[in-house]
């Protein structure tokens, strides 16, 4: 399940007031989430949870969920 704080990240990031964003939810179904935003939503998410991605790490992605797994496995480092 995602967290708020992620959550609150990504509609800060895309300027979004509220969206029903779940485990689920890919890029392409949050408004403003294209290939240009999302440079701006990793970068939000690793300065507001103190963390760094590897690129190979990013691509793999495809879902909201599997980015709140990669989060809680860098924050348990």
């Amino acid at each position: 399940m995602i967290s708020e704080k992620l959550k609150k990240v990504i509609l800060s990031v895309l300027e979004l007031d509220d969206w029903d964003i779940r485990d689920e939810t890919t890029a392409g179904q949050v408004p403003g989430w294209d290939s240009l935003s999302h440079a701006r939503v990793i970068s939000g998410v690793e300065d507001a949870f103190g963390i760094r991605f590897q690129t190979r790490e990013i691509v793999r992605l495809s879902t909201v969920g599997q980015l709140q797994e990669l989060i809680d496995q860098k924050a348990k480092k």
